[in-house]
Protein backbone atom coordinates (compact mmCIF):
# COMPACT_ATOMS: atom_id res chain seq x y z
CA UNK A 1 0.00 0.00 0.00
CA UNK A 2 2.85 2.40 0.06
CA UNK A 3 2.23 5.59 -2.20
CA UNK A 4 -0.79 4.03 -3.14
CA UNK A 5 -3.35 6.93 -4.07
CA UNK A 6 -6.92 5.99 -2.76
CA UNK A 7 -10.03 7.60 -2.84
CA UNK A 8 -12.29 6.16 0.26
CA UNK A 9 -15.67 7.07 0.04
CA UNK A 10 -17.67 6.72 3.67
CA UNK A 11 -14.66 7.04 5.49
CA UNK A 12 -16.03 8.67 8.53
CA UNK A 13 -18.35 5.22 8.99
CA UNK A 14 -17.22 2.29 11.52
CA UNK A 15 -15.46 0.39 8.80
CA UNK A 16 -13.95 3.38 6.90
CA UNK A 17 -12.72 4.95 9.40
CA UNK A 18 -10.76 1.56 10.54
CA UNK A 19 -9.69 1.34 6.69
CA UNK A 20 -8.55 4.80 6.41
CA UNK A 21 -5.98 4.11 9.40
CA UNK A 22 -5.22 0.57 8.27
CA UNK A 23 -4.13 2.17 4.89
CA UNK A 24 -2.48 4.97 6.21
CA UNK A 25 -0.24 3.70 8.64
CA UNK A 26 0.98 1.31 5.35
CA UNK A 27 2.02 4.20 3.56
CA UNK A 28 -1.13 5.11 0.99
CA UNK A 29 -1.89 8.58 0.70
CA UNK A 30 -5.65 8.67 0.75
CA UNK A 31 -8.41 11.16 -0.10
CA UNK A 32 -11.01 10.61 2.08
CA UNK A 33 -14.70 11.37 1.41
CA UNK A 34 -17.81 11.77 3.40
CA UNK A 35 -20.63 14.11 3.85
CA UNK A 36 -19.67 14.80 7.57
CA UNK A 37 -16.30 16.58 8.05
CA UNK A 38 -16.32 16.46 11.27
CA UNK A 39 -15.67 13.07 11.41
CA UNK A 40 -12.59 12.95 8.80
CA UNK A 41 -10.53 15.27 10.81
CA UNK A 42 -8.90 12.70 13.46
CA UNK A 43 -7.61 10.62 10.60
CA UNK A 44 -6.38 13.84 9.27
CA UNK A 45 -4.64 15.06 12.77
CA UNK A 46 -3.70 11.84 12.95
CA UNK A 47 -1.56 11.36 9.69
CA UNK A 48 -0.90 14.96 8.70
CA UNK A 49 -2.58 16.94 5.63
CA UNK A 50 0.23 15.31 3.35
CA UNK A 51 -0.89 12.05 3.60
CA UNK A 52 -4.56 12.49 4.06
CA UNK A 53 -7.12 14.84 1.67
CA UNK A 54 -10.29 15.13 3.16
CA UNK A 55 -13.92 15.54 0.97
CA UNK A 56 -16.74 16.54 2.38
CA UNK A 57 -19.42 15.85 -0.52
CA UNK A 58 -22.64 13.93 -1.22
CA UNK A 59 -21.34 11.11 -4.04
CA UNK A 60 -24.97 10.63 -5.68
CA UNK A 61 -24.37 14.41 -7.16
CA UNK A 62 -22.28 14.13 -10.57
CA UNK A 63 -20.39 17.21 -9.50
CA UNK A 64 -19.03 15.96 -6.26
CA UNK A 65 -18.48 13.11 -7.75
CA UNK A 66 -16.00 15.01 -10.86
CA UNK A 67 -14.78 17.19 -7.77
CA UNK A 68 -13.33 13.89 -5.89
CA UNK A 69 -11.40 12.66 -8.96
CA UNK A 70 -10.18 15.88 -9.60
CA UNK A 71 -8.75 16.85 -6.35
CA UNK A 72 -7.47 13.36 -5.41
CA UNK A 73 -5.51 13.82 -9.35
CA UNK A 74 -4.15 17.29 -8.72
CA UNK A 75 -3.12 16.49 -5.25
CA UNK A 76 -1.23 13.19 -6.13
CA UNK A 77 -1.02 13.05 -9.66
CA UNK A 78 -2.84 10.16 -10.17
CA UNK A 79 -5.18 7.81 -9.04
CA UNK A 80 -4.62 3.49 -8.04
CA UNK A 81 -7.51 2.51 -5.89
CA UNK A 82 -10.96 3.39 -5.65
CA UNK A 83 -12.74 2.24 -2.50
CA UNK A 84 -16.99 2.23 -2.65
CA UNK A 85 -17.38 1.67 0.93
CA UNK A 86 -20.22 4.56 1.41
CA UNK A 87 -23.88 3.10 1.70
CA UNK A 88 -27.11 3.06 4.17
CA UNK A 89 -29.01 0.20 5.32
CA UNK A 90 -32.52 0.95 5.54
CA UNK A 91 -34.71 -1.81 7.73
CA UNK A 92 -38.38 -2.52 7.67
CA UNK A 93 -41.74 -3.47 5.61
CA UNK A 94 -41.32 -3.03 1.91
CA UNK A 95 -44.73 -1.94 1.15
CA UNK A 96 -44.49 0.90 3.89
CA UNK A 97 -41.34 2.52 3.43
CA UNK A 98 -41.21 5.61 1.90
CA UNK A 99 -40.34 6.04 -1.99
CA UNK A 100 -37.57 8.57 -1.37
CA UNK A 101 -35.56 6.17 1.41
CA UNK A 102 -36.18 3.36 -1.53
CA UNK A 103 -34.71 5.65 -4.24
CA UNK A 104 -31.64 7.06 -1.93
CA UNK A 105 -30.90 3.46 -0.69
CA UNK A 106 -30.39 2.66 -4.99
CA UNK A 107 -28.56 6.37 -5.29
CA UNK A 108 -25.69 5.84 -2.46
CA UNK A 109 -25.60 1.80 -2.49
CA UNK A 110 -25.29 1.72 -6.43
CA UNK A 111 -25.63 4.20 -8.43
CA UNK A 112 -22.84 6.57 -6.96
CA UNK A 113 -20.18 3.39 -6.68
CA UNK A 114 -21.31 3.07 -10.51
CA UNK A 115 -20.32 6.47 -11.58
CA UNK A 116 -17.55 7.04 -9.69
CA UNK A 117 -16.19 3.94 -10.95
CA UNK A 118 -17.19 5.34 -14.53
CA UNK A 119 -15.28 8.37 -13.57
CA UNK A 120 -12.33 7.39 -12.34
CA UNK A 121 -11.43 4.95 -15.07
CA UNK A 122 -10.29 7.49 -17.83
CA UNK A 123 -7.37 8.33 -15.33
CA UNK A 124 -6.86 4.37 -14.76
CA UNK A 125 -6.91 3.73 -18.01
CA UNK A 126 -4.54 6.28 -18.89
CA UNK A 127 -2.04 4.65 -16.33
CA UNK A 128 -2.39 1.35 -17.35
CA UNK A 129 -3.33 -0.08 -14.08
CA UNK A 130 -5.62 0.87 -11.20
CA UNK A 131 -8.23 -0.96 -9.07
CA UNK A 132 -11.75 -0.52 -8.20
CA UNK A 133 -13.45 -2.31 -4.67
CA UNK A 134 -17.10 -2.50 -4.24
CA UNK A 135 -17.78 -3.17 -1.07
CA UNK A 136 -21.23 -4.74 -1.02
CA UNK A 137 -22.62 -7.16 1.57
CA UNK A 138 -23.95 -11.10 1.82
CA UNK A 139 -27.48 -9.45 1.06
CA UNK A 140 -26.00 -8.73 -2.20
CA UNK A 141 -26.29 -12.63 -2.68
CA UNK A 142 -29.15 -13.56 -0.37
CA UNK A 143 -31.81 -11.24 -0.15
CA UNK A 144 -33.13 -10.76 3.01
CA UNK A 145 -36.68 -10.10 4.10
CA UNK A 146 -36.83 -6.73 5.35
CA UNK A 147 -33.99 -5.48 3.72
CA UNK A 148 -35.20 -5.57 0.47
CA UNK A 149 -34.33 -2.05 -0.99
CA UNK A 150 -31.04 -2.98 0.79
CA UNK A 151 -30.86 -6.62 -0.88
CA UNK A 152 -31.64 -5.20 -4.06
CA UNK A 153 -28.99 -2.39 -4.29
CA UNK A 154 -26.50 -5.04 -3.20
CA UNK A 155 -27.05 -7.33 -5.84
CA UNK A 156 -26.75 -5.04 -8.23
CA UNK A 157 -23.56 -3.67 -6.95
CA UNK A 158 -22.25 -7.33 -6.88
CA UNK A 159 -24.00 -7.52 -10.79
CA UNK A 160 -22.20 -4.68 -11.83
CA UNK A 161 -18.85 -5.58 -10.30
CA UNK A 162 -18.62 -8.75 -11.86
CA UNK A 163 -19.68 -7.64 -15.44
CA UNK A 164 -17.26 -4.60 -15.35
CA UNK A 165 -14.45 -6.73 -14.12
CA UNK A 166 -14.98 -8.75 -17.57
CA UNK A 167 -15.07 -5.49 -19.00
CA UNK A 168 -11.78 -4.52 -17.89
CA UNK A 169 -9.80 -7.61 -18.41
CA UNK A 170 -6.65 -7.00 -19.86
CA UNK A 171 -6.75 -3.59 -18.89
CA UNK A 172 -4.04 -3.46 -16.35
CA UNK A 173 -7.37 -2.35 -13.56
CA UNK A 174 -8.84 -5.29 -11.42
CA UNK A 175 -12.22 -5.14 -10.15
CA UNK A 176 -13.08 -6.30 -6.03
CA UNK A 177 -16.11 -7.06 -4.29
CA UNK A 178 -16.16 -7.72 -1.06
CA UNK A 179 -19.17 -8.93 0.42
CA UNK A 180 -19.10 -8.74 4.59
CA UNK A 181 -21.95 -10.03 6.79
CA UNK A 182 -23.61 -7.85 9.73
CA UNK A 183 -21.26 -5.93 11.13
CA UNK A 184 -21.72 -3.68 14.05
CA UNK A 185 -21.52 -0.12 12.98
CA UNK A 186 -24.21 2.92 13.30
CA UNK A 187 -25.47 2.28 9.68
CA UNK A 188 -27.72 -0.25 11.94
CA UNK A 189 -30.97 1.08 13.80
CA UNK A 190 -31.97 0.07 17.33
CA UNK A 191 -34.86 -2.18 15.54
CA UNK A 192 -31.78 -3.99 13.87
CA UNK A 193 -29.60 -4.65 16.84
CA UNK A 194 -32.82 -5.79 18.54
CA UNK A 195 -33.97 -8.35 16.04
CA UNK A 196 -29.98 -9.26 15.76
CA UNK A 197 -29.83 -10.28 19.17
CA UNK A 198 -33.17 -12.34 19.14
CA UNK A 199 -33.11 -14.48 15.76
CA UNK A 200 -28.67 -14.60 16.68
CA UNK A 201 -27.52 -13.29 13.96
CA UNK A 202 -23.84 -12.98 13.61
CA UNK A 203 -22.67 -9.66 13.22
CA UNK A 204 -18.22 -8.75 13.23
CA UNK A 205 -16.59 -6.16 14.40
CA UNK A 206 -15.57 -2.72 11.79
CA UNK A 207 -11.67 -3.43 12.92
CA UNK A 208 -11.98 -7.50 11.49
CA UNK A 209 -13.76 -6.54 8.18
CA UNK A 210 -11.45 -3.69 7.42
CA UNK A 211 -8.34 -6.19 7.74
CA UNK A 212 -10.61 -8.83 5.17
CA UNK A 213 -10.75 -5.44 2.90
CA UNK A 214 -7.36 -4.34 2.84
CA UNK A 215 -6.07 -8.16 2.31
CA UNK A 216 -8.72 -8.30 -0.55
CA UNK A 217 -7.15 -5.15 -1.56
CA UNK A 218 -3.55 -6.38 -1.59
CA UNK A 219 -4.45 -9.90 -3.18
CA UNK A 220 -6.73 -8.29 -5.69
CA UNK A 221 -8.96 -10.64 -4.99
CA UNK A 222 -12.09 -10.69 -7.61
CA UNK A 223 -14.48 -11.82 -4.92
CA UNK A 224 -14.55 -11.57 -1.34
CA UNK A 225 -16.81 -13.13 1.50
CA UNK A 226 -16.39 -12.54 5.07
CA UNK A 227 -17.55 -14.56 7.73
CA UNK A 228 -18.88 -18.38 8.14
CA UNK A 229 -21.96 -19.55 6.92
CA UNK A 230 -22.84 -16.63 5.41
CA UNK A 231 -20.09 -17.01 3.22
CA UNK A 232 -21.47 -20.71 2.43
CA UNK A 233 -25.49 -19.79 2.39
CA UNK A 234 -24.07 -17.27 -0.19
CA UNK A 235 -23.33 -20.16 -2.76
CA UNK A 236 -25.67 -22.38 -2.01
CA UNK A 237 -27.83 -19.73 -2.74
CA UNK A 238 -26.95 -19.52 -6.13
CA UNK A 239 -28.04 -22.95 -6.43
CA UNK A 240 -30.55 -23.72 -4.02
CA UNK A 241 -32.44 -20.89 -3.51
CA UNK A 242 -35.77 -22.74 -2.04
CA UNK A 243 -33.36 -24.64 0.40
CA UNK A 244 -32.39 -21.13 1.79
CA UNK A 245 -36.05 -20.10 1.76
CA UNK A 246 -36.99 -23.07 3.95
CA UNK A 247 -34.14 -22.12 6.46
CA UNK A 248 -34.60 -18.95 6.64
CA UNK A 249 -38.56 -18.94 7.27
CA UNK A 250 -38.36 -19.29 10.24
CA UNK A 251 -35.66 -16.21 11.28
CA UNK A 252 -38.02 -13.88 9.01
CA UNK A 253 -41.41 -14.49 10.66
CA UNK A 254 -39.43 -13.48 13.66
CA UNK A 255 -37.95 -10.76 12.65
CA UNK A 256 -40.99 -9.15 11.17
CA UNK A 257 -42.01 -7.38 14.22
CA UNK A 258 -38.66 -5.39 14.65
CA UNK A 259 -39.38 -4.65 11.37
CA UNK A 260 -43.08 -3.29 11.96
CA UNK A 261 -41.38 -1.24 15.03
CA UNK A 262 -38.79 0.06 12.59
CA UNK A 263 -41.19 1.47 10.35
CA UNK A 264 -43.30 3.57 13.11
Amino acid sequence: MHDQRVILTGAGGGIGSQLASLMAAAGARLTLVDMNPAVLLPLQEKFGPDQVHTVTADITRSEEQARIVTETRKRYGGIDLLINGAGISPFGVYSGQDESLIRKTLEINLLAPMLLARTVLPVMLAQGSGQIVNVGSTFGSIGFAWFSAYSASKFGLRGFSQALRRELEGSGISVTYVAPRAVRTAINSQQVYDMAKVVRMNMDEPAHVAQQILHAVRQRSKECYIGFPESWFARINALLPGLVDRALRTRNRTAKAFAIESGK
